[in-house]
């Protein structure tokens, strides 16, 4: 503040536009504070100053007169305008706080850094009842704040938005404080964002609602922030609402209760201490217990008396009684869920559930496939259709294809007395999207629809599976839409016309509401099911920005000199130095192949007729002394160096081994094979390293018999030229392999689930 001319470095105004409202800000700055932008000028050691008298330029009567500011308070204003400068040209870019912002929610936050400020400054200075000790105290405040208020805008932890609201709420905290008023009551009908920079200014530390106010933006924050709230309260447990804020949060964050409530410090003490709240009672008394994690998933029948913890201590012992248990729970829930009733903890019992399928029952059947079935299935006898329904659907992925087919599936349907529509009504259809995905991913999903007595039903049945997908809560449910279709495209052509044309409907409806997240996800569902039927010829890379699904073109796979270079991981154990390794070189024992083994690291195969093939394969030296990771290495060195990128690779080993195969491979790979056991939940990871690669992997045991074919046919379509089409492709892959368990190789095609994720969040921005 001064009656005098104002200094303002030049490369300031020459980067504004004149019409631009910063323009104005920085100028009305300029031309009022000559002694603050004097000492910017001189700190930057810029030469140039603007002069020009400050009531030749404001006309506007409205505006507060130039003032004689005293000596000892006007580097205290000269900070305050420094801060304003900083903020309006914030990383030496005009404006750049506000780039995020609307243009009225910009205009406003400007008026309030330029205009309000000043106002504020002349508030202070024409107060004639306030000390010179109080007025530097609310000066110093107010350049506290907008210097906070800057730290926010970096760390994105303050909106612009709200600095109008900010610099109102200083102002009338100013005048409470003065006034020997309290300022907590006033903070309280504050927002959060506004409330805080105030309180944090330091200008009303002695205030006599500083305190108060204090407490006020915990409390606020944990109501903005609600799944903060037990770490906050862990971080100030003496606010006076504790034990309120606790009984509210605890219903919605019951688990963090759970942990905190375990804890040794003061707000472990005041949650264990809170006797007139049933929930949090109960909650207490499980995290007391070492089973405690058992009871979880049963909280809200606890709660309501539906059962006890002594009845839970009774059966958790039992794998099958607890399994049991945890089934009736689930469709218990389910069937409130369906009115709109959800159950507390309803994902931890779907997720103990899951736990116990897989481990009980699904990894038992898994590894006794070379049993007969008699002895195999054993364990799955006495359990209910409803029971084994959720044993299915909740270990997709896991389950073997003769675990699920000649095991769980057909004892389902005959405890069900063939009767599908019965057995989704008992379940009350919880996760009837996934069944129907599972069922038409092992080829029984036409049987399963058959056995509907009525048509209409099963046609429903369908129409829900595609319908209102926009209306679900995350991707899991498209997801199952779409890895369900490859199948049902293979095995029945009518149900999938019927998909597709359901798939256009709910795009048009979407269309026609303007359901941006609805079309967006049945657009992509559109383009993956037409590019399915070849004939189509559906480019996805134009339509979504994705590669193509069903074809790898061998282009994509050669490179500038028409060359394709595949890679090939071996691993040093007995089995694979004796048998897998020498299996492999035969394959390319005849006219068509050379092999070069000069290299004591790797070997060389190469074509002799056709495409130029170049294969790399790195020898199987002994893994207890590490040879065939140092063998792999050289092997990578050696294709950096001579610029060979591979477009395929090949994994030849146990699956202890697949993460050190997708670590070295390389992120050119297009088509990625893990023949191995565990190979399909390594998906994810491969995508990661290579994300247009088309997988092949197994849910079960690598087997030679499958391996083999795979090699030999792979590299006779590519001598050849030809385009890898997957679904002829695997058609002719099935009748050479001639196995059984090739049903566990998972073709690339199938993996539509992956590829839907991919392109909704290309298309969301997310």
């Amino acid at each position: 503040m001064a009656n005098c001319v104002a200094g303002c470095p030049y490369r300031i105004l020459l980067n504004l536009e004149r019409d631009d409202y910063f323009y104005d800000s920085i100028l009305m700055i300029a031309i009022t504070r000559y002694p603050v932008l004097l000492v910017i000028c001189q700190l930057v050691s810029l030469c140039v100053i603007a002069q020009a008298d400050s009531s030749a330029i404001h006309t506007d009567s409205s505006e507060p007169k130039p003032l004689v500011i005293p000596l000892n308070r006007q580097l205290a204003h000269e900070n305050i305008d420094k801060e304003q400068l900083l903020a309006l040209n914030y990383d030496s870019t005009p404006g750049n706080f506000f780039r995020d912002s609307t243009k009225k929610d910009r205009d406003s936050a400007l008026k309030a850094l330029t205009t309000s400020i000043d106002s504020l400054q002349n508030q202070i200075e024409t107060d004639s009842l306030q000390t010179h000790n109080k007025k530097l105290y609310y000066l110093k405040g107010l350049q506290v704040l907008l210097r906070n208020l800057k730290t926010g805008w970096r760390s994105k932890q303050f909106d612009p938005a709200f600095l109008p609201a900010v610099i109102e709420a200083y102002g009338e905290c100013m005048e409470l404080d003065k006034n020997n008023i309290p300022i907590d009551s006033f903070i309280n009908k504050l927002d959060y964002n506004a409330a805080t920079p105030v309180v944090g200014s330091s200008a009303f530390d002695n205030n006599a609602g500083f305190k108060s106010s204090l407490n006020l933006l915990i409390l606020k924050y944990c109501l903005l922030y609600p799944a903060e709230t037990f770490i906050t309260l862990k971080n100030n447990p003496d606010v006076p609402f504790a034990d309120s804020l606790i009984k509210i949060m605890a219903r919605q964050y019951p688990a963090q209760l759970y942990s905190f409530a375990q804890g040794g410090n003061k707000l472990g003490a005041i949650i264990r201490n809170i006797t007139d709240d049933d929930f949090v009672k109960t909650i207490v008394v499980m995290s007391q217990s070492r089973s405690g994690q058992q009871y979880f998933p049963f909280l809200d029948n606890i709660v309501k008396g539906k059962i006890t913890i002594s009845q839970i201590d009774s059966l958790k012992d039992d794998s099958l009684q607890y399994y049991r248990l945890l089934v009736n729970t689930q469709m218990d829930y389910a069937q409130r869920a369906i009115n709109g009733d959800t159950a507390y903890e309803f994902r931890s019992l779907t997720e103990r559930l899951t736990v116990k399928a897989k481990d009980v029952f699904v990894n038992t059947i898994n590894g006794l496939h070379n049993e007969p079935d008699v002895i195999r299935f054993q364990c799955l006898q006495s359990l209910t259709a409803q029971e084994l329904y959720y044993l299915a659907v909740l270990t997709h992925g896991l389950i073997y294809t003769s675990s699920y087919t000649r095991g769980v599936y057909p004892l389902m349907m005959k405890k069900a007395g063939n009767r599908g529509d019965s057995l989704l009504q008992s379940v009350y259809f919880d996760h009837y999207r996934k069944f129907i995905s599972q069922a038409a991913a092992y080829n029984t999903l036409s049987g399963f629809l058959s056995s509907f007595p009525r048509h209409d039903d099963a046609a429903n049945l369908m129409q829900s599976f595609v319908n209102n997908l926009e209306k679900t809560s995350g991707l899991e449910d498209g997801v199952d839409v779409a890895d369900s279709y490859a199948s049902i495209f293979e095995s029945n052509k009518k149900l999938s016309a019927e998909i597709l044309t359901l798939v256009k409907e709910n795009y048009q409806r979407n269309l026609s509401a303007g359901n941006k997240r609805g079309i967006t996800i049945y657009n992509i569902l559109d383009q993956l099911f037409l590019s399915a039927d070849s004939a189509q010829k559906i480019d996805l890379a134009q339509e979504l920005g994705i590669p193509p699904v069903y074809t790898v073109p061998f282009s994509s796979l050669a490179n500038e000199k028409d060359s394709v270079i595949m890679q090939v991981f071996f691993y040093g154990d007995k089995e694979t130095i004796e048998i897998d390794f020498p299996g492999f070189e035969k394959i390319f024992n005849n006219e068509n192949w050379s092999i070069d083994k000069t290299n004591t690291q790797w070997i060389t195969i190469r074509t002799t007729k056709g495409k130029p093939i170049i294969i790399f394969a790195n020898r199987p030296l002994p893994e207890e002394t590490g040879g065939d990771d140092i063998a792999q290495q050289a092997l990578n060195l050696f294709l950096k160096k001579e610029n060979l990128h591979p477009t395929i690779t090949i994994h030849r080993g146990h699956s202890y081994f697949a993460n050190s195969t997708i670590g070295y491979m390389s992120p050119t790979s297009r088509i990625v094979f893990m023949g191995s056991c565990g190979g399909f939940p390594l998906i994810d990871a491969i995508l990661k390293k290579s994300p247009d690669a088309h997988i092949i992997a197994s849910k079960q045991i690598g087997m030679r018999a499958v391996n083999k074919p795979f090699i030999q046919l792979l590299t006779d379509k590519l001598r050849a030229g030809s385009n890898i089409d997957w679904i002829p492709f695997w058609k002719e892959f099935k009748n050479s392999a001639r196995v059984e368990g090739f049903e566990d190789y998972i073709p690339p095609y199938k993996n539509l689930g992956a590829i839907f994720i991919k392109a909704y969040k290309k298309a969301m921005g997310e």
